[in-house]
């Protein structure tokens, strides 16, 4: 039987889109979704340093956010069953925010048009 979650590739649908603002599940951070990967696709240096009581599967969308928490401003890998909508509606303070998007509506960013030559 077919997965309704999954498209034509094998791959699951992404829940998020970019310029979603959404947190994460266990830590304390949120940020602003600008790019989305159908799975994992970083090292595995970087999968295996991730506590085995917690590493989440590779075969599920990853998302690259720009992050923030009380202290700092970062970018993250994020698998998707480790985010949730962030239903502040609070801007993400994160000084690339501003290059990639051009404002915050309804609580989604919308990305800044990119004109083509």
């Amino acid at each position: 039987m077919d997965d309704p979650d999954t498209n034509d590739e094998g791959f699951r649908e992404a829940r998020f889109c970019i310029g979603d603002v959404v947190r994460h599940r266990h830590y304390p951070f949120r940020g602003v979704i600008y790019d989305v990967d159908p799975v994992y696709a970083n090292t595995e240096e970087w999968w295996l340093s991730i506590p085995e009581e917690v590493r989440p599967s590779k075969d599920q969308p990853f998302y690259h956010l720009l992050a923030e928490n009380e202290e700092s401003t970062y970018v993250a890998y994020v698998s998707e069953q480790n985010l949730v909508t962030d239903e502040s509606g609070l801007p993400v303070s994160h000084p690339h925010v501003s290059l990639m998007f051009a404002e915050l509506k309804n609580g989604r960013y919308i990305p800044t048009a990119i004109q083509a030559n």
